[in-house]
């Protein structure tokens, strides 16, 4: 027993120096834009963590979770820019986000509690394009959001004084902006995860799985479905509202084109790709993710080196690979990468 102690130790700990060391190794390997990805991927992570109490624990189909990640980011860019003067503390923008992305949460679950499936799939979309189509509009006769142009300057994330945006010296060592931020959203990615994992293993989360399962069943046994549908709805919001926080102060800059239909489907396609309700698959998922289409940027330079010029764009060649992946997934992986052992359960008795 002492020696499986020690070795869950060890591991914590070789996992922990990792990816403190991580963006320094990243920065001098690959440049300061990896870094940027690393960001993106770790607010990547939280979104999926958020969809995936709604759709991978509660069985509730949303298309229009980026939304959330909207309100939580223009909460903090209109509090903390030019566009009305304001530069309110850090502290104060993040919970404003979170709380007003969960009262969103609750406005859309409330009117779709009767909607399962294909339905509530198509509302829940129709939600997203409203929220985007009326930060879009919102600039005239009184100008709030600035329209398409959207809203930038907005102020960096600040703690105490020590400003995110800037290169800091620390411990010996030089760190960059990139590199600051990562260290703070993994702080936050961390205690994203572990709030759903409590929640997992919570009254609350046996509850969103009976409801999943069930839900005639659910209310029989005394699980009162609408608050705990209402529950999943504005726990997932508020995860996407607090990444739209960080999302906006890192930026610097956010428009309502950031919050488009396929960003939506990205992040389902996460938690899909990566195994639906098992918090370590939707992590993977997120990182592959956004890792993958970045790399694959490169395939022009080495179509270049190869044979002297593109024959293959790109951008073509990343969707192509992107949509063959997901069909190979379905076909030899449905339950995902790393299904929750109840998935691989059910996919093993179909099979």
């Amino acid at each position: 027993m002492k020696t499986r102690s020690k070795s869950v130790w060890l591991t914590f700990i070789v996992l922990a120096v990792g990816l403190a060391l991580l963006p320094i190794l990243v920065q001098a390997g690959l440049g300061r834009s990896w870094v940027r990805v690393m960001d993106l991927a770790l607010l990547y992570i939280m979104l999926a963590v958020g969809l995936n109490i709604v759709v991978g624990y509660a069985g509730l189909l949303d298309l229009g979770y980026i939304a959330f990640y909207a309100v939580g980011a223009y909460c903090y860019a209109l509090l903390a820019s030019p566009q009305f003067g304001l530069h309110l503390p850090f502290w104060a923008l993040l919970p404003i986000g979170a709380a007003a992305a969960g009262l969103f949460g609750v406005l859309l679950g409330a009117p779709t509690l009767r909607l399962r499936g294909d339905y509530l799939a198509i509302v829940t979309l129709g939600f997203g394009e409203i929220i985007r189509i009326f930060l879009n509009n919102l600039n005239a006769p009184v100008n709030i959001t600035n329209g398409p142009q959207g809203v930038n300057l907005i102020d960096p994330i600040r703690i105490a004084g020590f400003s995110f945006g800037k290169t800091h010296h620390l411990f010996g060592l030089t760190l960059s902006s990139p590199q600051l931020y990562y260290y703070l959203f993994l702080a936050l990615t961390l205690v994203t995860i572990f709030i759903a994992l409590r929640l997992q293993d919570s009254r609350i989360g046996r509850a969103w799985a009976a409801i999943r399962e069930d839900e005639l069943a659910a209310q029989a046994t005394g699980i009162n479905v609408r608050n705990i549908k209402l529950l999943a709805f504005a726990m997932g919001a508020t995860f996407g509202g607090v990444a739209g926080g960080l999302f906006a102060g890192f930026q610097g800059f956010i428009s309502p084109e950031s919050f488009n239909l396929m960003e939506s489907v990205m992040i389902l396609c996460m938690i899909v790709l990566g195994g639906m309700g098992n918090i370590p698959g939707v992590v993977l998922g997120a990182i592959l993710l956004t890792v993958l289409p970045e790399a694959l940027r490169y395939v022009g330079d080495w179509q270049r080196a190869w044979i002297g010029h593109v024959v293959i764009d790109p951008t073509d060649l990343r969707m192509l690979l992107f949509g063959m992946a997901l069909i190979l997934m379905m076909l030899f992986r449905p339950a995902g990468l790393l299904p929750s052992n109840r998935h691989k359960r059910e996919y093993h008795n179909e099979s």
